[in-house]
């Protein structure tokens, strides 16, 4: 595996909150807590442009199937639904509290989007119908509203044939939904943490999951099934399944800030970036991808699994580009190899 120098792409103006690409990976969108999300060529860095609109933190976004449609979810309290061609809004969603996540479902037909639990008002898992969006969307009724009373929801992913949600909670619980009928299929509590990110893997038969408690772990995504565990030093912010590669991905939070630097700022704290080779019935190694000076708050590949992306807890985001070769003599010095247990 041979990794060259990693793009780094400069456009947001305060921490970067998710990234995601979009099908055919060569768009690669950001959002931040400055209230602009940002599309780039994911090939060379080249900022596209951004969607003006939000007037706060942009929690959580996602692009359809097609990419013609772009969605964001912000501390302003709004949905937004986005023309990718143009970049202009063509409909939105007031909410009671803030939208912290969203996603098209697969067929692009509907789409899903949960609140805080905040403002006297309790969490909410709206899904709605987005075949045609205009401004009427902000007063259509949702085909289905799902309350929650006790835990808010802080991480969301689509089922198999659009029919099943899975919700991954504050208190560390993992639901599956029927929208059918809107009830619980079944619950799990594998995680003691916040889960703060959860992401399939290309076929969608499996998910990994991100958490607060030290840990990320892989669940089949049809039966919850707890299938391995993956252990850190801190806090995981963010993990992803490589599309090509029998590898996980994993982004730690920051520990106490470091006295030994001269510098002021987001660099004074540390975050480690964790490459694990995934073997879900052997004890072989995995490679950790050394420390990084910042924290990272999110991590994803490109859906060829040419490019690897992260965000640090800053206004950049870096891109590396990653070719298949012989693993031998091309490992870089900084890549360690390490027991996973």
């Amino acid at each position: 595996m041979l990794l060259q120098k990693p793009l780094m792409l400069h456009g947001h103006e305060r921490a970067i909150t998710q990234i995601k690409y979009n099908r055919e990976g060569d768009l690669l969108f950001s959002s931040g807590k400055d209230q602009c999300p940002n599309v780039w060529y994911s090939l060379n860095g080249e900022r596209l442009g951004t969607f003006d609109g939000h007037q706060g933190a942009v929690w959580s976004i996602d692009v359809n199937w097609e990419t013609t449609r772009f969605m964001s979810g912000a501390a302003d309290q709004y949905l937004r639904i986005w023309d990718c061609a143009t970049g202009k809004e063509i409909g939105n969603i007031k909410a009671n509290s803030s939208v912290r996540t969203c996603n098209f479902s697969y067929s692009g037909n509907m789409a899903v989007y949960s609140t805080d639990k905040q403002l006297g008002h309790q969490c909410e898992m709206m899904i709605i119908d987005v075949r045609n969006v205009d401004e009427s969307l902000g007063s259509s009724e949702p085909i289905l509203r799902i309350p929650f009373n006790e835990s808010k929801v802080t991480s969301l992913l689509w089922g198999a044939l659009d029919e099943i949600i899975i919700t991954g909670h504050e208190n560390g619980d993992i639901s599956q939904w029927d929208l059918r009928n809107g009830k619980k299929l079944m619950a799990i509590s594998d995680h003691a943490g916040s889960i703060n990110d959860m992401q399939m893997n290309k076929d969608g038969t499996m998910f990994i999951t991100a958490s607060k408690d030290k840990t990320a772990k892989l669940f089949d995504s049809d039966s919850l099934m707890f299938l391995k565990c993956y252990k850190t030093e801190r806090p995981v912010n963010s993990a992803a399944v490589s599309p090509i590669f029998d590898h996980i991905g994993s982004t730690t939070a920051p520990v106490q800030q470091r006295t030994c630097l001269q510098v002021e700022g987001p660099y004074e704290q540390r975050g480690d970036f964790l490459l694990r080779k995934l073997f879900l019935l052997s004890l072989l190694p995995s490679w950790n991808y050394g420390t990084f000076w910042f924290s990272i708050s999110s991590y994803c590949w490109n859906p060829e699994g040419a490019f690897l992306s992260w965000a640090p807890d800053y206004q950049e985001l870096l891109t590396r580009s990653i070719v298949p070769a012989s693993l031998s003599p091309y490992i870089p010095s900084k890549v360690l190899f390490l027991p996973i247990w």
